[in-house]
């Protein structure tokens, strides 16, 4: 093998490693918000025993795009249910590269996702804010919480509980995107499952 082979072989392995290729659980072709139905219900001490009905609309936009990965931020909207109080649900920002799906948890979000948007890497991401991974499996354990994130056909099923009783869970969809979302406390204190619905 001559010299200028080498190169070529040795620039075109460099280029694959540092260009993003799409995350199949999350990803957009453009910066368009993207809008889906979702259904559950909801319960806490206030409502009874009995869970309610609940749904939202979720709307899924592509903040920024790098070359190692994209911002996304998904937002809830519009719930609706008989409860007396109306639920409100706080956006949720991830850093998607092309084998993970991370939280961005910081105080002001929408200033640290500009700022991370101009970095010319992905940022050093904490264990329990991974909430997506496209191979293999991941647990995780910090303090009383135990997360952990399975692979099942074309879903990527996220689970994070605690003995007292919270809990949360997400799942991915191949090609789709988000397509359930559900957060607990306590023992039926306080919560809601709410799961996209298929479009007719």
């Amino acid at each position: 093998m001559n010299c200028g082979r080498l190169t070529v072989i040795m620039m075109v392995i460099l280029f694959s490693v540092s260009t993003y290729a799409a995350n199949p659980f999350l990803d957009a072709p453009n910066d368009q918000p993207v809008s889906a139905k979702f259904r559950g219900t909801e319960w806490s001490d206030d409502i009874g025993e009995q869970d309610i009905p609940l749904t939202a609309r979720v709307v899924t936009t592509r903040m920024a795009k790098m070359a190692w990965g994209a911002i996304f931020k998904v937002e809830f909207m519009d719930l609706k249910s008989p409860a007396d109080k109306p639920r409100e649900i706080r956006p949720d920002y991830f850093i998607v590269t092309d084998d993970r799906i991370v939280l961005l948890n910081e105080e002001d979000n929408d200033a640290a996702a500009k700022k991370i948007s101009t970095l010319d890497k992905p940022p050093e991401f904490e264990p329990n804010d991974i909430y997506c991974i496209t191979s293999a499996s991941f647990e995780h354990q910090e303090g009383e919480w135990k997360t952990t994130i399975k692979l099942k056909g074309d879903l990527c099923i996220y689970e994070a509980t605690q003995p007292s009783g919270h809990f949360k869970k997400i799942v991915w969809k191949k090609g789709v995107g988000l397509v359930e979302y559900a957060s607990g406390y306590g023992a039926h204190a306080d919560g809601y499952r709410l799961k996209r619905v298929a479009k007719g």
